[in-house]
């Protein structure tokens, strides 16, 4: 028996895509392969590394566990979309760059569109607050002290740019 396919209308990184999807085709899944929006990785496919984060309407959600057509009528900013309007690094990205928050980089897409969504609940977070920000992402190669500091330097990047 085929899975039925059902027309999807996405809203992601401020651009309209219309797809055809199963029922149970995952948002992650959609980016990546109907999309081309590789920036989204998958690493657990359970929702515990947080490698495939995306923002939806401004919340960090785990791709892996929603549905893409579930993700109708939502903006999603994945990690592609947090450049600024002339292409150039976003403040967190640029944080990550100047602190050298990455290694492998395959976790990074999760953690840049995390720290974006925390910045804006928490705009000037205390050691602890960057710490707890960043608590459910996993990295297997850091011991995250410079994804802190990443954290730390992105809010003074966007305190200086408002």
């Amino acid at each position: 028996m085929s899975d039925r396919l059902h027309d999807v209308r996405l809203m992601v990184n401020g651009a309209v895509h219309e797809i055809r999807v199963p029922a149970r085709r995952l948002l992650s899944d959609a980016l990546r392969h109907d999309l081309g929006l590789t920036g989204t990785h998958v690493g657990c496919e359970h929702g515990v590394c947080g490698a495939c984060t995306v923002l939806v309407d401004g919340q960090p959600m785990r791709s892996c566990l929603m549905l893409a057509v579930s993700a109708q009528d939502y903006e999603i900013t994945t990690v592609e979309g947090l450049t600024n309007p002339d292409g150039s690094l976003g403040p967190v990205q640029q944080a990550f760059a100047e602190c050298h928050g990455l290694q492998c980089g395959f976790c990074t897409p999760g953690f840049l569109t995390t720290i974006t969504a925390g910045l804006r609940q928490q705009p000037r977070p205390t050691h602890e607050q960057a710490r707890d920000m960043i608590a459910g992402n996993l990295c297997r190669c850091t011991g995250y002290l410079n994804i802190v500091k990443a954290v730390e330097r992105a809010a003074e990047l966007q305190a200086g740019a408002s």
